[in-house]
Order: structure tokens, then C-alpha cells, then sequence
């Protein structure tokens, strides 16, 4: 790219980063200061307001940049991500928004502790929330580092590094000064102008088929290199059976992993009742199955126009697919029309990571201030305020998830996610929906259910091939892989159910019916909701 196109790309940027930099303040300067304000946005958004912020929480990075290059590369095997991430919202819708909207106040713990000994549970879901929410980060600070660099005109590491430093400077920035009523604005922002770009993008793919969807596939089938197989299902986890478990496992993570998002709980608090929650999730649920439906079109189209060499030339994991396709369809390399595409997609691609990774930190910052904070810290000591300790979090937070995304630079952002949704569905919905509907739950159980999932899905990640043992691995010039599946979810979700009626049955502890009548009434009715 000239110099020229690449100031009007990196316009764009500022542009979108002073406009989501002017809400934070004026938010910031019109707020009260207290833990409901910074936490759950006064609980003031409406239905459809939640909606769209939902939809811009939860159509990340993974899904505009991964999974789009994953169809690219992988054909039918890529397109196995959107079914997952589409169909797991019927957990969500019919499980657990309106219940968690009704049991808690600001997050996962809070519904757990209801009826358990507070101090254990909020202990072990806090670290939980945490561990799940800089691992989703790592992945969108991946996806912003292959964007800027490819915006560059290069993959110079230096710009990768500080793009992944810049990002994480910003999350501190929105989280810190406008809490969760900044950051919904921005993702609302952010979901209206990733919908537009995708349609627009949509539209361009299929005029240049004549709106022929069978020449489309059959030219993506055509220029991958693997003919018919592009379209079937195993080339990329049919190769043998510990591919085959592997894709088993990640769908399992994929289905069950979003009612665990410490991040998407959290939203379901910013509406006033628990209708609201149900309405905010039919409007996510309309909201991202259309965007889903139309990064299918688009990774068949990248693999048809550009051809996975290209993309794989580009960025070996695929990530800048989109961006690449944006640059053909607006007229190619050199062009003005391709070069303002490419920069408007490339603008809306950054505004996701951004709008997404405030999200996340602020439900990791919450966790660590409301749960982790309040239990931990020295009884008679003169307490700090939650907020100010969230604050804090946030710092500590971006800097953790700088440090790993520098690591992981070189893996799909889309396959990063699905390691985050592992650990989610191992961890945190155990608990939570045993604590919903098993009544003989006790707090062992909790806490057993949430390390039982957490501990293994961590040590198989770290024993995996993902770490060590190939080249793609984290660390390729050591190999200690001994666990042959690359998401951990087959195995380490089923051990944080058994975790979790393991230490209930083992349990001295009679359960209280009381509580767990209060909280079921609560839960389907909404009495005492906060």
C-alpha cells in the first residue's frame, strides 16, 4: 500500500478511537461514581439496547477475523465455528438469562453464593471469570496485532508488538474512566458498524457471482487446492480420530462455552427485570445469527477471490482474510476504491477488538474487585472501594493479557476463543447450573465443580499441542506436549460435572433448603431482584 492509502487507513482508526474516546468522557463526567453505575450501567438499557450490546460483545474478533479465515483455509471445517457459536445461544436464552438476571447483582458469583458459604465460592468463581476473560483477551489483542500489521504493509513485529500494547492501553482507558455504560455505548457503536461493513461486504461477494451461491462454491472448491473435499466435512478434523475427538470436543466448548462468559453474564444485570434479559437475548440471538450466516459467504468468497494461498501468504493463520477480500472487491491493490474499502473494514475490524476487549476487562475487573477483593482482603482493615479496586484490576488485567498476546501472535483468533469457551464451559457452568436447579447443591460442590473444571482444561491446554511438540505450537523449539487434543473440552468439561456431585455427595454439609427455595422462587419469579 502507498503511503497515502495507509493515512487514510490509520484515519479511520483515529477517527473511530476519538469518537469511542469523546463517550467515555462525556459518560465519565455524568455518572455517580457507585458500584451499580460502574458495574451494570445503572441498570438503565433497554431491551434492544442490550441486544445490540450483546451482539457487539459477542461478535468478536474470532468471529469477523478467525472464522471467516478459517472457512477460507478450511472449507466446511471452518464453518463448523458458526454453528457452534450460533447454536449456543439457545443455552443462554433458555437456561440462563432470565435466572442469572433475577439471582445476581453484578456476577457469576453472585448467583452461585446466594445459597453457599460466600467466602470459597467467590473465591473460586473469581478466578475462574478472571482466567477465562484474559484468555478471550489474548485473542482479540492477537487479531488486532495481524490487522495493523497487515495495515503496515508488512508483519513487522515491532508493529504487531505495539499494536498489541496500544489496544491493551486503550481497554484500561474506557474501562476506567466509563465503566459499563461506556462500554455498552461503544459496543452498540461497534455492532451497527460491523453489521454494515459485513452486509456491505456481502453484497460486493455475491454481485461478482451474479448472486450464484453454487459458482461461488464451486470456485472456492476449485482454487483451494482440495476440490470437493473443500466442501465436505474433514480437512481439518477428519484427518484421523484424534482430529475427530478434537472436533467433538471443540463443538462441546462452542455450545456450552457462552452461558459460562464471565463478560456476556454480566450484560444481563444492565436491564431493569428479567424480561428485559430474555428480549435483550431474542435480539441478540436475530443480530448475530445474521452476521454468522454472512461470514459464511464471506470465507467462501475470500477462498474463491483470493484463494487460501493467498490468505495463508498474508497471515499463516488467516486472520486478515477479511481485509484481503475488502482490498480485491474495492478494486485491488493500488486502487482508491479498494484502498477505502479495505481501510473502512479494516477500521470497523479494529472498533470489534476494541469494543470487545473493554467488555471483557470490565467483567474480569469486576470479578476481581466484587469477588475476589471482598473475600480476600484482611478482616478490620479500613476496606477501599470496590470501584477503585476495579480500577486497579483493570490495570493489572491489560497488563497480563499484553504480555500472552505478544506471546500468541501467531495463532488464529478464532482457535484462541475456543480454548476461552473450553475453560468457560469446564469451569463456570457446572456450577452455575447446579447451583440453579440441583437442590441438594452445597458449597464443596461449588468449589469442586470450579476447580475441577478449571484445573485440567488449563494443565491440557499447557500439555497440549497448542504450547509445544509442532511448529505452530507457542513455544516450537521445546516438546513436552503429552495430551494429543488441541481444546480440552471432551475431557475437562465432563470432569467439572463429576467435580461438582463428587463434592456434594461427599459432603457433610446438609443443604439449606431454605436458601435454595428462596433462590428458586427468586430465580423464576424475580422477587428481591436486585
Amino acid at each position: 500500500m502507498t503511503d497515502e492509502h495507509q493515512t487514510l487507513a490509520l484515519l479511520l482508526f483515529s477517527g473511530f478511537v476519538a469518537v469511542t474516546l469523546a463517550i467515555t468522557t462525556w459518560v465519565s463526567r455524568n455518572r455517580r461514581g457507585s458500584a451499580e453505575e460502574f458495574y451494570a450501567g445503572g441498570r438503565l438499557f433497554s431491551p434492544m439496547e442490550n441486544g445490540f450490546a450483546i451482539a457487539g460483545d459477542y461478535m468478536s474478533a474470532a468471529s469477523f477475523l478467525g472464522v471467516t479465515g478459517l472457512i477460507a483455509l478450511y472449507g466446511y471445517d471452518g464453518l463448523l465455528y458458526v454453528v457452534g457459536f450460533l447454536v449456543a445461544w439457545l443455552v443462554v436464552l433458555f437456561l440462563v438469562a432470565e435466572l442469572v438476571r433475577n439471582c445476581g447483582r453484578f456476577t457469576l458469583a453472585d448467583v452461585v453464593a446466594a445459597r453457599m458459604r460466600e467466602r470459597p465460592v467467590r473465591i473460586a468463581a473469581g478466578t475462574s471469570s478472571v482466567t477465562v476473560s484474559v484468555l478471550y483477551l489474548v485473542a482479540q489483542m492477537v487479531g488486532a496485532g495481524s490487522l495493523v500489521a497487515l495495515l503496515l504493509g508488512g508483519t513487522s513485529e515491532a508493529a504487531r508488538a505495539w499494536t498489541v500494547i496500544g489496544v491493551g492501553a486503550l481497554m484500561v482507558i474506557y474501562v476506567s474512566l466509563g465503566g459499563m455504560r461506556a462500554t455498552t455505548w461503544i459496543q452498540i457503536v461497534k455492532a451497527v458498524l460491523l453489521l454494515g461493513g459485513t452486509i456491505a461486504l456481502t453484497v460486493l461477494v455475491l454481485v461478482r457471482f451474479h448472486g450464484d451461491l453454487d459458482r461461488l462454491l464451486l470456485t472456492a472448491a476449485e482454487r483451494s487446492g482440495h476440490g470437493q473435499a473443500f466442501l465436505a466435512p474433514g480437512l481439518k478434523y477428519g484427518g484421523d480420530w484424534t482430529a475427530r475427538f478434537d472436533f467433538i470436543s471443540l463443538g462441546l466448548a462452542l455450545v456450552l462455552g457462552t452461558a459460562g462468559l464471565p463478560h456476556i453474564l454480566s450484560r444481563f444485570y444492565t436491564v431493569p427485570t428479567a424480561r428485559a434479559a430474555r428480549r435483550s437475548v431474542v435480539w441478540a440471538v436475530v443480530l448475530i445469527g445474521g452476521f454468522y450466516l454472512m461470514t459464511i459467504v464471506l470465507g467462501f468468497g475470500a477462498a474463491a477471490i483470493l484463494g487460501p494461498d493467498a490468505v495463508r501468504g498474508s497471515n499463516a493463520a488467516g486472520n486478515t482474510a477479511v481485509p484481503l477480500l475488502a482490498l480485491d472487491l474495492g478494486g485491488g491493490a493500488g486502487s482508491t476504491g479498494g484502498t477505502v474499502l479495505f481501510a473502512i473494514v479494516a477500521a470497523v475490524a479494529f472498533a470489534t477488538i476494541l469494543a470487545v476487549v473493554a467488555g471483557i476487562t470490565l467483567a474480569s475487573s469486576a470479578s476481581v474487585a466484587h469477588d475476589l477483593y471482598a473475600s480476600l482482603r484482611r478482616r478490620g482493615g479500613k476496606p477501599r472501594s470496590e470501584v477503585a479496586v476495579a480500577r486497579v484490576a483493570t490495570v493489572g488485567v491489560g497488563v497480563v493479557a499484553i504480555v500472552l498476546g505478544l506471546l500468541a501472535r501467531d495463532l488464529n483468533v478464532a482457535f484462541l476463543v475456543g480454548l476461552a469457551f473450553a475453560v468457560a464451559a469446564s469451569a463456570n457452568l457446572p456450577v452455575l447450573l447446579y447451583s440453579l436447579f440441583w437442590r441438594g447443591f452445597t458449597t464443596r460442590g461449588a468449589v469442586w465443580a470450579v476447580y475441577g473444571g478449571l484445573f485440567p482444561a488449563v494443565v491440557l491446554v499447557v500439555l497440549s499441542p497448542v504450547v509445544s511438540g509442532s511448529r505452530d505450537s507457542l513455544f516450537p523449539s521445546v516438546d513436552f506436549q503429552c495430551f494429543p487434543l488441541q481444546n480440552p473440552g471432551l475431557v475437562s468439561i465432563p470432569l467439572g460435572f463429576l467435580a461438582g456431585w463428587l463434592g456434594t455427595v461427599t459432603s457433610a454439609e446438609v443443604p439449606d433448603e431454605a436458601r435454595h427455595a428462596e433462590t428458586e422462587v427468586r430465580s423464576l419469579t424475580g422477587a428481591g431482584a436486585a
